[in-house]
């Protein structure tokens, strides 16, 4: 019985040690590898240029102590969006190796010419640098590859999500920032006629030149005038009118009558394969992109699309 007793004892005893083996707490693999970028800094970098895998560039670039978008005449860029990832960037490692051979670079997509974001980074210094993000096989990891090695790494430090190739992505989208409050009078003008909006006494838009048996369609016109109000844009396209933007001849032009001043919002070409439209706001030096969604209404609304229809009269059965 004693000799059944210690050899318990002893399964118990190993049964110990290889739980404590198991889960004592070891550096990762990832934590033992060494900077990719040992002696650069975040506040090094002046210039950053993001290609996606759809064919899409956008270019920041820092200006003084400003970052902007010089393809847009200098569009101001956020600081407070870009230093994160150029952190994260400086702070990549080499201790997930994934392969060493150039032939896994295009399954990986971190090939020259198959890649899922391509970041182009300069530093004041004059050095330029070219790093490639590849396919993501879990969702906090995703593989890089810097430009001139053959090594491919994985890393949860930085994601193909977190550098889009949009500028959407890196500025303020407010282009308007309007409310109805602000508002006293809506004059649109486009080629199916001049229409003026004033408030009724509950606030609402009205017709300014309503009958007395017409009905507005209330909610259609203030979904519509507040999309305007508060329009974002999708990309700056810079400080000069160019012919492609159409605003030679506007689709739509909005006059907003606040009590400071008037604000004149001008439509012009639209772009179906993006679902765009160019706009320009005389409050604002740059011409901007929009969505479709926000300002095509404007184009093509006519006067009745303002209003309610009047009912249908029911038929009275024959005696």
């Amino acid at each position: 019985m004693k000799r059944h007793q210690q050899i318990l004892v002893g399964v118990f005893v190993l049964q110990v040690i290889l739980t404590v083996i198991v889960f004592w707490p070891r550096q990762s693999v990832a934590s033992a590898g060494e900077l990719v970028f040992p002696t650069l800094e975040a506040a090094d970098i002046v210039a950053l240029t993001i290609t996606d895998d759809q064919g899409q560039t956008i270019e920041l670039r820092k200006s003084g102590a400003d970052w902007v978008l010089p393809d847009a005449d200098d569009f101001p860029a956020q600081a407070s969006s870009i230093e994160p990832v150029l952190e994260k960037l400086v702070g990549l490692e080499t201790g997930r190796l994934v392969t060493r051979t150039d032939a896994s670079h295009k399954r990986l997509q971190v090939a020259k010419d198959d890649f899922v974001r391509r970041l182009i980074f300069e530093t004041g210094q004059g050095d330029t640098y070219v790093l490639y993000l590849g396919s993501a096989p879990q969702y906090s990891a995703t593989h890089f590859r810097l430009e001139g090695q053959s090594e491919t790494y994985l890393t949860d430090a930085l994601s193909s999500w977190e550098v889009s190739a949009t500028a959407a992505s890196w500025v303020d989208t407010a282009y308007l920032s309007l409310t109805a409050e602000d508002v006293s009078e809506i004059v649109l003008k486009n080629a199916n006629g001049e229409f003026t909006f004033v408030k009724d006494e509950a606030g609402a838009w009205v017709l300014a030149d309503l009958a007395a048996d017409e009905v507005m369609a209330s909610s259609q016109t203030s979904s519509l005038f507040s999309r305007v109000l508060a329009l974002n844009l999708l990309r700056p396209l810079g400080k000069t009118e160019e012919d492609y933007h159409g605003l030679a001849s506007p689709g739509a032009t909005v006059t907003l009558q606040t009590a400071g001043e008037t604000i004149t919002l001008e439509v012009g070409a639209e772009n179906t394969g993006n679902g765009s439209y160019v706009v320009k706001a005389s409050n604002s030096p740059f011409y901007v992109t929009v969505s479709d969604f926000n300002v095509k209404d404007l184009v093509d609304r006519v006067r009745d699309d303002f209003l309610t229809p009047p009912e249908t009269p029911t038929p009275q059965p024959e005696s």
